[in-house]
């Protein structure tokens, strides 16, 4: 059975007051604090907000952007940063709502930014690691959930990042190594499009928000062209799948183009079993590509 809730859910919520809670007294894992930054964009020159980790060791480390969805930076993307910082990576969560005075943009009445607007947040993102001397700029990675998830594969994508530079945009050589696009959203409008670097979707094949279909057709037409391009779909689960602490229930007032007219709602639910894996994949694919370490305690379990 599914709960059916009108309003913002768990994830937009209370763990968002979390996440801020978080970010607020900078919160140390394993030895990395999460430290607020702000870097200037294309859009934006006065500052986007954002937060960075460093982790233990000899510098110069691979470094990650974090893509937020439509709910904005949570603690779930909080933890993430946490985690991937304690697997040798410099981690920077780029905050695109929070300047803008965005609190969501999941449902009709919020504020939809243009996704140049996003790409030019990335691009600063971009320029910003490169100008620290702690990270190697040749290891540089990125990955989004759900909305963000589009964006990070746009940083990878061949025409998207041509259609950027038509208008002035591009990213600083030499770009993005490998994306991870977990529960992405517009996956179909990429299916006819190439990435040109590695990407790694996930998905529940649950999920009634962002059709697993389309992505599968999306990799399966990439790959079938010639792209480093995979999937994982798992049985059962539904988008924020890992969001721990996120209840099973329905958001009746989030905007959903696999609806009639493109409204309204979507179920989302926490699960177990494919936030593990995820995990797993996601640590090998940048390990494979970016060459993050893992710390002893891992190594050790082998």
């Amino acid at each position: 059975m599914v709960d059916f809730i009108p309003a913002a859910p768990l994830y937009a919520r209370s763990v968002l007051r979390q996440a801020f809670a978080a970010l607020v007294v900078a919160a140390v894992i394993g030895g990395c604090a999460l430290r607020p930054v702000t870097f200037a964009t294309p859009e934006a020159p006065r500052g986007i907000a954002a937060w960075r980790t460093r982790p233990a060791g000899v510098p110069p480390f691979p470094a990650l952007l974090l893509m937020h969805g439509c709910h904005g930076v949570s603690a779930s993307t909080v933890q993430w940063a946490e985690w991937l910082t304690e697997r040798g990576y410099v981690t920077l969560i780029v905050d695109s709502f929070t300047v803008r005075g965005i609190a969501e943009d999941c449902t009709p009445q919020s504020v939809d930014l243009p996704p140049s607007v996003r790409f030019g947040d990335a691009v600063g993102a971009l320029q910003y690691l490169h100008a620290r001397p702690d990270v190697d700029r040749e290891r540089i990675g990125v990955i989004g959930w759900s909305a963000g998830g589009s964006f990070a594969m746009s940083l990878v994508n061949g025409p998207s990042l041509e259609r950027q530079a038509r208008r002035g945009v591009t990213l600083p050589t030499p770009g993005i190594r490998a994306a991870v696009a977990v529960y992405p959203g517009g996956c179909t409008s990429f299916i006819q499009e190439q990435v040109i670097r590695p990407l790694l979707v996930l998905i529940g094949d649950a999920d009634d928000w962002i059709t697993a279909t389309g992505c599968v057709d999306m990799v399966a037409a990439m790959r079938a062209r010639g792209a480093q391009a995979e999937i994982v779909t798992y049985p059962g689960a539904y988008h924020y799948f890992d969001v721990v602490g996120q209840p099973r229930v329905f958001l009746g007032d989030v905007v959903n183009d696999n609806k009639p007219g493109g409204c309204c709602g979507a179920t989302v639910s926490y699960d177990a079993g494919a936030d593990a894996d995820a995990h797993r994949q996601i640590a090998e694919f940048f390990a494979r590509y970016l060459g993050g370490a893992r710390p002893p305690a891992d190594r050790r379990k082998e």
